[in-house]
């Protein structure tokens, strides 16, 4: 009986629905990753076109990008302990910024999109929070807009990665004491299910990146892959798990 339940909840959602589900997407700010190129303008564009075809009530978009009452509201790392938990003048981080408004709505999935940079290689590749409860269900979100990213576009799929593994820089999760990215660490984001993208590079994915139909593509790319992620938690939360 529970499988037919399913069967008739997923045949009844549409596939721009998030069926009760709040989404937060956290586009890059970032205006300092490559020689004449604007990183948060790309992942704005991108986030935009995602929420058009997802077209929720329940999707939010939380940024910093022109913000004067945060400090490193337009650029600074992910992974540096001055740019996400410093206080500058009285003023909190940009990342620090987008993180409260983010928890403030409460929402079950968090997308962070980013561009990657110095890789030389047109690809997509997932982040996720190494340690923590979810890492499971993280990975498989990740693996499923990653997935979608690259059918929609010809960036090559180079998998989900543990947040761990990068080495960057000096922010560091407070329960494992592994090197990790701020926005998706659990101490920090209340979301149960987090990611960070980072799609393409600055450099070799530039004409891609820049160009309206590339980020049209990434974003609807990335609103199938939430579309998907979210039928399969409608059955897990049908069948009781």
């Amino acid at each position: 009986m529970k499988k037919l339940i399913a069967f008739f909840l997923l045949a009844a959602l549409p596939a721009a629905a998030s069926a009760g589900y709040t989404v937060v997407f956290q586009p890059s700010h970032q205006t300092d990753t490559g020689e004449d190129y604007n990183e948060a303008a790309t992942c704005g564009a991108i986030v935009d076109y995602a929420m058009a075809r997802h077209g929720d009530k329940d999707d939010h978009k939380v940024w910093s990008y022109g913000r004067k009452d945060v400090h490193h509201a337009d650029q600074g790392s992910n992974t540096m302990l001055a740019h996400t938990t410093a206080i500058e003048d009285g003023k909190i981080s940009g990342y620090a910024w987008e993180l409260r408004e983010s928890n403030r709505l409460k929402p079950e999935i968090f997308i962070g999109v980013h561009n990657n940079g110095g890789t030389n290689r047109h690809a997509v590749w997932g982040y996720i929070h190494d340690g923590d409860a979810n890492m499971e269900r993280n990975r498989r979100l990740s693996n499923i807009l990653i997935e979608e990213i690259a059918r929609a576009t010809d960036l090559e799929n180079r998998g989900t990665h543990l947040d761990s593994s990068t080495g960057r820089n000096d922010y560091r999760c407070a329960a494992t004491g592994r090197l990790g990215f701020y926005s998706i660490d659990e101490n920090v984001n209340t979301a149960p299910y987090r990611v960070i993208l980072e799609i393409g590079d600055s450099e070799k994915s530039r004409a891609l990146l820049v160009s309206e139909e590339g980020r049209k593509a990434i974003g609807e790319a990335i609103s199938r892959g939430l579309s998907r992620f979210i039928r399969g938690l409608v059955v897990e939360r049908v069948r009781g798990k």
